[in-house]
């Protein structure tokens, strides 16, 4: 018993028009198509659902009691059928975005608040954690977009567009020694405590590289999974640490101060992580045009 959008249409022309001609007309088709979704319908039903003699058309009351239930149908159907439109033009739905805590503190605000002005319906699920739980969201489709490192093992399923290359710098405390200084050298590492962060943190795969690259590998007094940890280390006075610039916007800077790093001038290329083979909503795509026009705050 499955009436077709075109069968409930047709119904209720006849019902307000109480005229076959009529409602053929407006449904701007033949009378005796129109005839024939009726029929189809009260087959369907297995109830007539107007009685048509001389002097005109009239409801049954199979059809009266039909007229209430169809008109809420043909509504919701075309509210869901408007919803659809708006999502295909990317004016609804919702974007999964999954990013480094520090791209995300420094890139996604500017970006969202860019977005919001132009699609105020679309709804930004925000993630901020690891390059590894990135790369894994967005090869599995957990993730629309990925902001991120491009890491060793990269799975074939993800594709890697840069966006941004961000600088390391040294970070210690306002009134350390050091802050005097405008640049200093890694080796510098080597003769203070080092507070490292976390071995799963992307910024352990340019440290280390560069550390063990200079023949003077210091020893790792402190490892902090978090990187505001890392600042507040730093900020007590405890060690040093060398961190990428946008990370510093997850620390208390006011008690801090950076310090170029050279010998040699070290970075890490942030970019867009997307899954192959996969046609994001209008919504996401939009949001990376919004996203690569965004400098960081």
């Amino acid at each position: 018993m499955t009436l077709t959008i075109s069968e409930l249409e047709a119904v209720l022309l006849v019902a307000e028009t109480l005229n076959f001609r009529m409602a053929a007309e407006r449904a701007h088709i033949s009378q005796p198509a129109l005839s024939r979704r009726v029929q189809a319908a009260e087959q369907k039903l297995g109830a007539r659902l107007f009685d048509r003699d001389k002097h005109g058309v009239a409801l049954t009351a199979a059809g009266a009691e039909l007229m209430p239930i169809a008109m809420r149908m043909l509504s919701e159907f075309r509210d869901s059928l408007s919803d659809l439109s708006e999502f295909i033009a990317g004016r609804r739905g919702s974007i999964n975005v999954w990013a480094l805590p520090s791209v995300a503190s420094a890139l996604l605000p500017a970006a969202a608040r860019a977005f919001q002005k132009s699609h105020p319906q679309v709804r930004l699920n925000i993630h901020a954690v690891s390059a590894r739980q990135i790369t894994q969201a967005v090869s599995e489709g957990t993730a629309d977009i990925g902001i991120s490192i491009e890491v060793p093992d990269q799975p074939a399923s993800a594709t890697f567009s840069a966006l941004l290359q961000e600088k390391f710098v040294l970070i210690c405390p306002v009134d350390d020694p050091l802050a005097r200084k405008k640049r200093v050298d890694w080796s510098v590492f080597a003769d203070r405590p080092y507070i490292a962060s976390g071995p799963a943190s992307s910024i352990r795969q340019v440290t280390d590289r560069i550390l063990a690259a200079s023949g003077r590998m210091p020893e790792m007094n402190y490892v902090a999974d978090n990187i505001s940890v890392v600042g507040a280390m730093v900020a007590a006075g405890v060690g040093i640490a060398a961190v990428p610039q946008l990370a510093l916007r997850l620390m208390d800077a006011t008690r801090l101060c950076s310090l170029a790093l050279h010998s040699p001038v070290a970075s890490r290329e942030i970019g867009i992580l997307l899954k192959k083979q996969r046609s994001l909503s209008a919504a996401a795509l939009h949001f990376l045009d919004t996203l690569r026009r965004t400098d960081p705050d």
